[in-house]
């Protein structure tokens, strides 16, 4: 590793001994410190189990297993809290590479409540605190979030908190035992139903909230180039033909159908819960050709898909499965299963975790589930994934994990969202610009998070394997003599701003 001196507004700082990169593609991290991961089931176990025993011996009476048995239900929940709480707070970090500057916290954000004022410049704010306090207007950032964020080790702890406590007992685990379709339904249209405008102010033209994928390291690619080459990735994964019935679940606003239908000449029917996703990307197929003969987008629910079993032969989801929920992921792909004929493809795109987590993941998760995407509970490791998938009798062909992909798509949403501040603020208000910019500036450094984009058929004898080498993309990069697109940039679209 090679040492490298890191600095902070024009000062020197102590010699690190982690490297840092500096390539065009993404936005680079300059201090990427690990945290604390000091967890241990075993531990845990130990205080739920020792706890009520210990506080039965100091009864001044005798007592029984039925007693003891009474005291571990009633101090399971606060002695666990309690663990969390300790170990978050004092866990020690993964590693030392990164040396913490240790400068006062005014030099990177400024608390204006009287509250916060017990934060002082050597005590460090808990992470939860102070983003409800930057959305209240009670705290800012001294600078760019985004930089402000890279050193958020420096001024911020990652303990958790008894807000994050109440959230978890009576929001979280409520909203992942129930997950009703009705309860899908008003999640999603509260969020996607908020305005095309809102969107289009860090999306971009093509309206595409997942992930893009880099073509060039040596590159800073554009939002739309990024996103162009994410959608021919997929169609080429589908092996999509002129005969080919696809069905895009979870569609968004329609641009992966569009292209789909217009490249490839397929028939095409996107499906989503949200009306204004509706009628945007049915406009956007008539705009670029694809009549509503051959592609249509259908505002449902997954569950209510109205074709019989095998009338689809390509199908794609990207990142919409999150939102199905843990509960029923197993039915839910079961259902897709039923759907794609024997002969299908699935190109699945699923955002998830890291299986080896650190607290701070954990509160950026909650954070997530409470102002971004509630509902959203089902983002998982990609070894959980898989198995889901083979569970539902579906074969892996390929699996990609795009998680440093996703972090070049989601600065270029942050710049176009800083460079809109203004249209924001007076649309939607300071709170809806201060959560977005928050929200994105922590997506792009968020180590814990990923995205797997997986190619599945059924498993069954019949399925004729062979016929997917020439578009298995993994196995060909590394045999081909000379590799070269199927389609340029140039000539994706017939002009290059989709409608």
């Amino acid at each position: 590793m090679a040492e490298e001196k890191t600095t902070i507004n024009g000062g020197a700082e102590p010699v690190q001994t982690v490297r840092t990169t500096n390539y065009p593609a993404i936005a680079n991290p300059t201090f990427p410190a690990e945290g604390s991961a000091a967890f241990s089931n075993y531990q845990l176990a130990f205080c739920l189990f020792f706890g009520p025993w210990l506080v039965q011996k100091l009864l001044p009476f005798r007592t029984g297993w039925y007693f003891y048995f009474f005291l571990f239900v009633l101090l399971g929940v606060p002695i666990a809290i309690g663990y969390w709480t300790f170990k978050s707070k004092f866990g020690a970090r993964l590693n030392e590479k990164a040396v913490f500057p240790g400068k006062p916290i005014s030099n990177y954000i400024t608390l204006k409540d009287q509250s916060l004022k017990k934060y002082n410049e050597t005590k460090k704010i808990p992470m939860q605190v102070f983003h409800d306090a930057y959305f209240a207007g009670k705290a800012d950032f001294n600078g760019d979030v985004l930089e402000m964020m890279e050193w958020r080790h420096d001024w911020a702890s990652f303990e958790f908190t008894p807000e994050m406590f109440k959230y978890v007992l009576f929001n979280l685990i409520p909203d992942v035992i129930i997950h009703s379709q009705s309860q899908d339904e008003e999640q999603v249209r509260d969020h996607y139903d908020r305005g095309d405008d809102f969107y289009s102010w860090f999306l971009g033209p093509r309206m595409i909230y997942t992930s893009g994928v880099i073509s060039d390291i040596n590159k800073m690619e554009t939002l739309e180039e990024l996103q162009d080459n994410k959608l021919k990735m997929v169609c080429e994964k589908l092996d999509l033909k002129p005969t080919d019935r696809m069905l895009d679940i979870g569609c968004g606003w329609g641009t992966l159908a569009t292209f789909a239908g217009k490249n490839y000449g397929c028939d095409v029917t996107g499906v989503t819960l949200a009306k204004n996703q509706t009628q945007f990307g049915n406009q956007r197929l008539r705009e670029n050709g694809v009549p509503d003969t051959q592609g249509r987008i259908l505002c449902m629910d997954y569950r209510d898909i109205p074709h019989s079993k095998g009338y689809f032969n390509k199908i794609s989801c990207l990142e919409m499965a999150e939102h199905v929920g843990i509960k029923r992921y197993g039915t839910f792909l079961k259902e897709v299963y039923d759907l794609l004929d024997d002969d299908g493809l699935l190109v699945f795109q699923v955002a998830g975790i890291r299986t080896c987590w650190q607290f701070e993941d954990l509160n950026w998760g909650l954070f997530m589930n409470k102002y971004v995407f509630p509902g959203a509970d089902a983002s998982l490791p990609l070894g959980w994934v898989i198995k889901q998938l083979e569970s539902a009798n579906f074969e892996i062909k390929t699996v990609d994990v795009l998680g440093v992909h996703y972090s070049a798509t989601i600065h270029r949403w942050y710049l176009n969202w800083v460079s809109n501040k203004d249209k924001v603020i007076a649309k939607y208000g300071e709170r809806w610009y201060r959560i977005w910019v928050y929200f994105l500036a922590y997506s792009v450094i968020q180590g814990s998070a990923s995205v797997f984009q997986i190619t599945a058929h059924k498993n069954l004898n019949a399925f004729h394997r062979v016929e997917g080498i020439p578009s298995h993309g993994n196995v060909l990069y590394h045999t081909a003599k000379k590799a070269e697109p199927v389609i340029s940039h140039q000539d994706m679209w017939a002009d290059q701003t989709l409608h």
